[in-house]
């Protein structure tokens, strides 16, 4: 099988092998394109569109045919129903970077999908483009640090990194050891500015200013700031791990 497919769902886990017991590699986001490799009666087998990502999800709601035209710029989004000329809020939402079909208008709100609305506010036409990178990556400021996670629910220091290109619709890997062998630069340095992004094995961390770097840290479970020298001192001194590459978020 190697049909199109987009998936119409707020959100789901991607997993290594078809079982919950299995690893969480990823998740897919709403409006997010992905071919059918095979299936079975709860799950099926895919492979992204935009970084060729392989794993297995619950069957949720998909659909052959969709047309992005806006995506969600706010770290989440609340859905609402209308009633009776009322937007009332439900218990679920949509994340940052899903990409969504605006159907009907109606005054600070919009319908992407039929009884589900969300604030106008929260969209940027799908080909917006935000070149400020930290404000994007302060969404994420202490947000659990989760393996596989790609949301303001949980996320991990990679995710961080590709969802600022998804974001603005440009390729970048989904995991560190990837993003590594992607980056085209191989700087070794001491003096650090604001773009850069550190990379050791196994983790990456993204420099806000010439002083401080921003990442999703395993050891302190969020998604926090701190000093970039004490930071790589910390990771060599309790991991034995040293900086491998230094590239430029500048595309």
């Amino acid at each position: 099988m190697n049909n199109k497919f987009y998936y119409i769902n707020n959100l789901n886990n991607i997993y290594s092998r078809p079982t919950y017991k299995s690893e969480i590699t990823s998740q897919i986001l709403y409006g997010e394109k992905f071919s059918i490799i095979s299936k079975n009666k709860s799950w099926i087998k895919i492979k992204t569109k935009y970084d060729n990502y392989i794993g297995y999800i619950i069957k949720k709601k998909f659909v052959k045919n969709f047309i992005t035209t806006h995506k969600i710029c706010k770290k989440k989004t609340k859905i609402y129903k209308k009633l009776k000329n009322k937007f009332i809020p439900s218990k679920k939402e949509i994340y940052f970077a899903s990409k969504i079909l605006v159907l009907n208008k109606d005054k600070s709100f919009i319908e992407f999908e039929k009884g589900k609305w969300i604030k106008k506010k929260d969209i940027k036409k799908i080909d917006h483009k935000e070149n400020n990178f930290v404000k994007i990556f302060k969404l994420f400021l202490d947000t659990k640090y989760s393996w596989g996670g790609k949301t303001c629910k949980g996320i991990d220091c990679s995710a961080i990194l590709q969802l600022f290109f998804y974001y603005n619709n440009k390729f970048y890997p989904r995991d560190t050891k990837d993003q590594i062998r992607y980056s085209k630069k191989n700087i070794k340095k001491s003096v650090f500015k604001k773009g850069d992004i550190i990379f050791w094995k196994g983790h990456v961390a993204i420099c806000i200013n010439s002083k401080k770097l921003i990442h999703a840290y395993g050891p302190e479970k969020k998604v926090l700031i701190m000093p970039i020298t004490k930071t790589i001192n910390r990771i060599e001194r309790t991991t034995n791990l040293v900086v491998k590459r230094v590239s430029s978020i500048k595309y």
